[in-house]
């Protein structure tokens, strides 16, 4: 008599289970998701989560490289494609009105909301360092142009490239709060206006 042999395990799409706990981090954020949250909205065990995505930080890791693909890409592109900063600000600020609306997607930022009021320093310094790494990307655009003279040379990019962070991280919280995108749209053409007069 044969021994019984083990059962494999319960196949799943990864990329769908990825797919999952994007999106419940997305709303709920790192700190109020629990690993026995992610199991059953992934659909998977416990051990089955742990051995394909690791613990719970380096899920999040995960997550954040796959946000930043799918759903933040807008902003390179602008930074790549607009022939001036101020083009390029203004295209930022209008397509965060409608991304971070989206009716198919938990509605403002990962990268701004999901570290609020986490106790993991390595994740909340990890979400920082993407913030400051975008606002590092704007003010280098913006200094491309003061060098170029296409704004005068007072004008300040590290300031004005802290301000456009700054318009983004509010307008992810309104959005969070239910402001929809054509409110989102006016704050980005208001906030145009104080760029106009700061530079």
């Amino acid at each position: 008599m044969s021994a019984p042999t083990r059962g494999r395990p319960r196949s799943f799409d990864r990329d769908a289970a990825l797919d999952k706990a994007l999106r419940l981090f997305w709303a709920r954020g790192y700190e109020a998701t629990s690993i026995g949250d992610l199991t059953a909205a992934m659909g998977i065990g416990a051990p089955s989560l742990y051995a394909a995505f690791g613990d719970k930080a380096t899920l999040f890791n995960e997550v954040v490289q796959v946000f930043g693909t799918r759903y933040g890409s807008f902003i390179p592109r602008a930074l790549a494609e607009e022939p001036t900063a101020e083009a390029t600000i203004h295209r930022i600020l209008r397509e965060a009105a409608t991304e971070y609306t989206r009716p198919d997607c938990p509605h403002g930022c990962l990268v701004i909301s999901a570290g609020l009021n986490t106790t993991s320093t390595e994740i909340a310094d990890m979400l920082r360092a993407l913030r400051n790494r975008n606002v590092a990307a704007f003010a280098a655009r913006i200094q491309a142009d003061i060098d170029a003279g296409s704004l005068p040379p007072e004008a300040d990019a590290a300031t004005l490239a802290r301000y456009v962070g700054t318009v983004m991280q509010g307008m992810s919280q309104a959005a969070r709060d239910g402001a929809s995108a054509a409110e989102l749209e006016r704050v980005a053409e208001m906030a145009m206006h104080g760029w106009s007069s700061a530079v």
